[in-house]
C-alpha cells in the first residue's frame, strides 16, 4: 500500500476510481484513455485495474460527437444547450479482454506472415508501406494484399514497384495493390508522393516505414544531408508530418518503423549530455557506415515513442520493431564484405 501511496495510487473503495490528477476521456472511435494532468502524458490502461475500456452504445438522444481544433473529442447535449469532453457512455464502458496466452508460444522464429494474419480480413484497410518492392517491405505488402488490405508499395524505382505489384497479383488476381514513386533521399519526392496520395482521397490506417540503406559508403543527397540519416530516418519523419492529417481523420490508426536493436550500440548526445547533430549527418572524415547506420536506427526509436506519445489520444498509435537479428535480404548489397558476412549466417538466419 505504501508502494501504490507513493505513486499517488492510494487505495480507495473501488479499483475503478481513478487517483487525483487522472481524467478519463474518449477517443473518436469509442475507446477509452487516461490522461494524467500531473505527468501530462495519456495511456490507455486503466492507473489502478490497468485494464483497457471502450464505451458500448449510441450516444442518447440529442447529443452529438464533434472535434475542436487541437483535435480532441468533445460531446454536444443539444437538449440543454450545453458541451462536455466528457463521453455520456462512460458510464457504460465494457471491458477490452484480450486473449490470454496460452502456456505455449503460438508464434516462433519458424512463423510467417501469412501465418500470422490467418484469419485477419483486412478489407478497406489502406496501407502504405516504404520500400515495398523487396525483402520484409514485400513480404509485408504481399501478405496484408493477399488478406484483403489495399496496399500501396512506396518505392524508389517504379519498374521495381510495379514487378512487385505483379508478383502478389500473380498470386491472387483480386490483391488491391498499387506502386507509387518515392524516394526517401529526396525530400521533394516525399512531398510529392504525400500530395500524390492525398489526391485519391483514401483514408490510410497503417503506415509502415520500413525503407532503409544499411553500410553504404558516404554520400549527400540533393538536400545537402548525409545519405543514410536522411534514408532510415528524416524522410520517413518528413513523410509521417505530411500524412498525420490523414491518420488522424482515419483513426483508429497505426504507424510501423522498422528499426533495429543495433539502436543500442551508438549515442547522439555530446560530452554534456546534449544532442549533437554533428553526430546525426556527419562529414565525410567522422563518417562510419555502421555507427550511421545504428544512429538512424536510434532516431527511429525516439521518434516512434514521441510520435505515439502525441498521437495515441487521437486514436493513432505508433510502435518501432526490430525485425530479427541478421535477416537474409538485400539490405547488405552495399558493400561486399557485409554480403560475404551474411551469406556465412545464411543458415543461421531467418528468411524473408
Amino acid at each position: 500500500m505504501a508502494a501504490l501511496k507513493y505513486a499517488g495510487l492510494e487505495d480507495t473503495d473501488s479499483e475503478e476510481e481513478l487517483p487525483p490528477g487522472w481524467e478519463e476521456r474518449t477517443t473518436k472511435d469509442g475507446w477509452v484513455y487516461y490522461a494524467n494532468h500531473l505527468e501530462e502524458k495519456t495511456q490507455w490502461e486503466h492507473p489502478k485495474s490497468g485494464k483497457r475500456k471502450r464505451v458500448a452504445g449510441d450516444l442518447p438522444y440529442g447529443w452529438e460527437q464533434e472535434t475542436d481544433e487541437n483535435g480532441q473529442v468533445y460531446f454536444v447535449d443539444h437538449i440543454n444547450k450545453r458541451t462536455t469532453y466528457l463521453d455520456p457512455r462512460l458510464a457504460f464502458t465494457v471491458e477490452d479482454n484480450p486473449v490470454k496466452a496460452t502456456t505455449r508460444q503460438k508464434y516462433d522464429g519458424n512463423s510467417t506472415a501469412m501465418e500470422i494474419l490467418q484469419g485477419c480480413d483486412l478489407s478497406g484497410k489502406v496501407v502504405i508501406i516504404t520500400g515495398a518492392n523487396s525483402g520484409i517491405g514485400f513480404e509485408t505488402a504481399k501478405s496484408l494484399a493477399l488478406h484483403g488490405a489495399c496496399v500501396i508499395l512506396a518505392c524508389r524505382s517504379l519498374a521495381r514497384g510495379e514487378d512487385a505489384v505483379q508478383r502478389i497479383l500473380g498470386e491472387w488476381h483480386k490483391a488491391k495493390v498499387e506502386a507509387m514513386t518515392l524516394d526517401l533521399a529526396s525530400l521533394q519526392s516525399v512531398q510529392h508522393f504525400a500530395e500524390a496520395f492525398k489526391s485519391k482521397n483514401l483514408p490510410l490506417h497503417i503506415l509502415i516505414c520500413n525503407a532503409a540503406v544499411f553500410g553504404a559508403p558516404w554520400s549527400l543527397t540533393e538536400d545537402g544531408l548525409e545519405s543514410t540519416f536522411q534514408v532510415n530516418h528524416l524522410g520517413h519523419f518528413y513523410l509521417v508530418q505530411l500524412l498525420e492529417d490523414v491518420l488522424r481523420q482515419s483513426s483508429p490508426a497505426r504507424v510501423v518503423v522498422v528499426s533495429s536493436e543495433s539502436h543500442r550500440f551508438t549515442e547522439i548526445k555530446d560530452s554534456s549530455g546534449k544532442l549533437d547533430f554533428s553526430l546525426l549527418s556527419p562529414s565525410k572524415k567522422d563518417y562510419w557506415a555502421m555507427l550511421a547506420y545504428n544512429r538512424s536506427k536510434l532516431c527511429n526509436i525516439l521518434f516512434s515513442n514521441e510520435l505515439n506519445r502525441r498521437l495515441s489520444p487521437h486514436g493513432v498509435t505508433s510502435n518501432s520493431v526490430h525485425p530479427g537479428n541478421m535477416i537474409y535480404s538485400s539490405i547488405h548489397r552495399n558493400w561486399w564484405v557485409y554480403t560475404l558476412l551474411f551469406t556465412l549466417a545464411r543458415p543461421f538466419t531467418k528468411s524473408m
